[in-house]
C-alpha cells in the first residue's frame, strides 16, 4: 500500500462493514489516485487524495444504490472525517451531479459538481480501477486503460453510464492527461 493509505482508515472502513471486495477497489483507487496526482507534478493535497479515494464508497456499507454517496458522506461526518473527505463522498456519484441530474435520479438539490483538482483525479482513477479490474479483462496493463479511456467508456455504456456522464468523465480524462503529459 502507498505511503498516503493510513493503516487505521483501512481499519475504520473493515469497522463500519465494509466487505473485502469493495475494500479492496477502494485500496486501489486511493493508491492509483495518488500515483496520478504526483505525476501531474503540482502541489497537490495528496492526504485529500488519499483519503477521498479510500473513503468514497464509505457508504456501500450500507447501500450499493445511487444514494451511496450521500450515506458515506453522512456516516463520514458522523465519524469525524474531514468535511472535504465527506463531500468526496457526496460528490462521487457519476462524476458531479448537476442539480437537475441530481433531481432525475432522486437526490436531495444541489450541485454536486467537482471543484478541485484532486476531486477530478480521484474520480479518474475510480473509473480507471473499474476498467483496470474489469472481470471481462477489458485491458492488459493499467497504461491501456488511460491509452484507451475514451474508446472503453464509448464501447461500455456500464462506465459511460449517459451521455452527460460520458462527457463528464472525457473532460476529466483529457484534463488530467493534459497535466500528466505537460509534467
Amino acid at each position: 500500500m502507498d505511503a498516503m493509505i493510513q493503516d487505521q482508515d483501512v481499519a475504520l472502513l473493515r469497522e463500519q462493514g465494509m466487505n473485502e471486495e469493495d475494500l479492496a477497489h477502494s485500496i486501489k483507487v486511493a493508491e492509483k489516485a495518488v500515483e496520478i496526482a504526483r505525476r501531474t507534478g503540482l502541489d497537490l493535497d495528496l492526504d485529500l487524495v488519499a483519503r477521498g479515494a479510500l473513503f468514497h464508497d464509505l457508504g456501500k456499507t450500507q447501500t450499493h444504490d445511487i444514494p451511496h454517496g450521500m450515506v458515506g458522506a453522512e456516516l463520514g461526518q458522523k465519524l469525524g472525517l474531514p468535511q472535504e473527505v465527506c463531500a468526496v463522498m457526496e460528490k462521487h456519484i457519476r462524476g458531479g451531479l448537476t442539480a437537475e441530474e441530481a433531481v432525475e435520479l432522486g437526490l436531495p438539490v444541489k450541485d454536486y459538481t467537482l471543484g478541485r483538482l484532486e476531486e477530478r483525479i480521484i474520480i479518474y482513477a475510480d473509473r480507471l480501477v473499474d476498467i483496470i479490474t474489469d472481470p471481462n479483462g477489458i485491458v492488459a496493463s493499467e497504461p491501456e486503460a488511460e491509452e484507451r479511456f475514451a474508446e472503453i467508456l464509448a464501447a461500455y455504456p456500464r462506465y459511460g453510464k449517459n451521455q452527460i456522464t460520458l462527457e463528464r468523465y472525457l473532460g476529466y480524462h483529457d484534463e488530467i492527461q493534459g497535466l500528466v503529459q505537460g509534467h
